[in-house]
């Protein structure tokens, strides 16, 4: 299906109860990427119908967390420049509680045809009859009771008052199928189809109702969703047969799974995109990480590192795989550090900012200092909230134990002898020398022969660690002065 323009139109279509879930993330980026590919629209709708699931300010954040990841759509809704939240397009309103009539004139229309029916069955009701078909071990499934209702029964009800809803009335003994891009041939029995609800009893449209009217209303030609969709398909397919509309393309994307082959879920772990961004994950690499989750470029394909711009050149929807996809946080950790050794030191300065500012041994820092930092730790980050946590002798005086200073079998007199001989060295070392690699041909040149007896206890003494980078890459960091303090300060407890 195309739209008279013949232009690709995909949507990502969450709903506002929460942080934006990274299976959500997923779909909007396949969404995004395929638009992108064939010069489509990407459009971005507000799924809010589910009253009792909206969380306030939810919106807000889903439309910054998107935007702050570089997928930014072309129409609904968005950022200005000032960060208030606008729409854009012709097509809207993109947030499904401003499209209320929409929806009831389009129920109305199903009432008229015959195509749905009023219920007034009581939640006990249901309750009741669901109890006993899972007694006798029935598929769940509405037994119809008010579609036999005679027409008088239903005006004198829907005069009275009487609490409703409108379900979609299924037809008996039919197949409904359709061909999937990820899935392949679909094929379902209607009578494995409940008479699913349309509008409840507020007024509010169910997500069945809702997303079919939208999609066929913004012309989407395209439904890229989770395989969580897959069974609601055909209830779908229907609806756009009850309309007499042709329905889109639909693929529904392969689960995200915890390692131990479970669907991915917050009792195992973080889900929200922000948790990860939270922990100094890069928006590039989540983008890159979750891109090959359930997708890779073809086969024989080696290749993991992917800008936004390669997604879009390489991605297609053929190339999705049906099999689950395991979220290995590992190999996040690695493609994070991948990104984040490929950064400038000044552009990883202030990406790291924030996370700087949440500690107050660094928050007192100077940039020049947390830029050194970075230099030394750049290429054993996993992500940007580790920055010091392995070497916090950077910013404060370490704690010494006396018997790891000297080396091996040297004697506590080797190792006076030797923190005597870097005091004398590095004292005679100029400003302009007092360089990374400066400190090292010094450092090394004083060791002569007797390298691991000079250059352990000056480690130990400026970090207080039997690991740790080299010693001149520590002295580098923290100074001259404070590291002929702590060299010092080593020597004075082993006198």
């Amino acid at each position: 299906m195309t739209p008279a323009t013949g232009k690709i139109r995909v949507r990502f279509a969450p709903s506002p109860t929460g942080y934006l879930h990274v299976g959500g993330l997923r779909t909007a980026l396949y969404n995004y990427l395929y638009a992108r590919k064939h010069g489509g629209t990407f459009v971005l709708r507000i799924e809010d119908t589910d009253r009792t699931r909206f969380v306030e300010g939810a919106t807000e954040q889903l439309v910054g967390t998107l935007s702050g990841l570089g997928l930014g759509s072309d129409e609904g809704v968005f950022h200005d420049e000032d960060g208030h939240m606008k729409e854009r397009g012709d097509k809207g309103p993109y947030i499904q509680s401003e499209r209320l009539d929409i929806y009831r004139r389009h129920a109305d229309e199903l009432l008229d045809s015959g195509k749905a029916y009023p219920c007034f069955c009581t939640t006990e009701r249901l309750d009741a009859m669901r109890a006993e078909q899972a007694a006798a071990k029935r598929m769940p499934k509405y037994d119809r009771l008010c579609l036999g209702l005679s027409a008088k029964e239903v005006s004198t009800k829907l005069a009275e008052g009487v609490a409703h809803v409108i379900r979609m009335k299924v037809e008996d003994d039919r197949e409904v199928a359709f061909d999937d891009v990820v899935r392949g041939h679909v094929a379902f029995r209607t009578e494995t189809i409940d008479d699913q609800v349309l509008v409840k009893s507020d007024g509010f449209p169910t997500y069945h109702l809702a997303n079919v009217v939208d999609d066929h209303l913004m012309d989407i030609t395209h439904v890229i969703r989770a395989e969580e969709w897959l069974p609601s398909t055909p209830k779908h397919i229907l609806l756009y047969e009850a309309f007499g509309w042709e329905p889109p393309v639909f693929a529904h994307l392969p689960l995200l799974l915890n390692p131990d082959r479970s669907k991915l879920s917050k009792r195992q772990g973080d889900v929200a995109v922000e948790d990860y961004l939270a922990k100094g994950y890069l928006p590039e690499a989540l983008i890159n990480f979750v891109a090959l989750l359930g997708w890779n470029p073809g086969e024989g394909n080696t290749q993991e590192i992917f800008s936004l711009d390669e997604l879009v050149s390489r991605f297609e929807l053929g190339d999705v795989h049906k099999a689950g996809a395991v979220f290995d946080l590992h190999k996040l950790d690695w493609m994070n550090a991948e990104y984040i050794k490929a950064l400038s030191i000044d552009d990883l300065y202030e990406r790291a900012k924030p996370f700087f500012e949440k500690d107050d041994s660094h928050t007192s820092r100077s940039g020049e200092f947390m830029k050194r930092v970075l230099a030394i730790e750049q290429d054993r980050l996993a992500k940007l909230s580790d920055v010091g946590t392995e070497n916090p002798f950077f910013f404060a005086e370490p704690e010494l134990d006396p018997s790891m200073i000297p080396w091996k079998k040297s004697t506590v007199e080797d190792a006076k002898l030797f923190l005597g001989k870097a005091i004398d060295t590095l004292s005679a070392v100029s400003d302009s020398d007092w360089t990374r690699e400066r400190l090292g041909e010094i450092l090394l040149e004083a060791a002569g022969e007797q390298k691991g007896d000079f250059l352990w206890p000056l480690r130990v003494a400026l970090s207080g660690k039997e690991k740790s980078p080299p010693p001149q890459d520590i002295a580098w960091v923290i100074g001259k002065e404070p590291s002929l303090s702590r060299i010092k300060t080593a020597l004075a407890i082993l006198s």
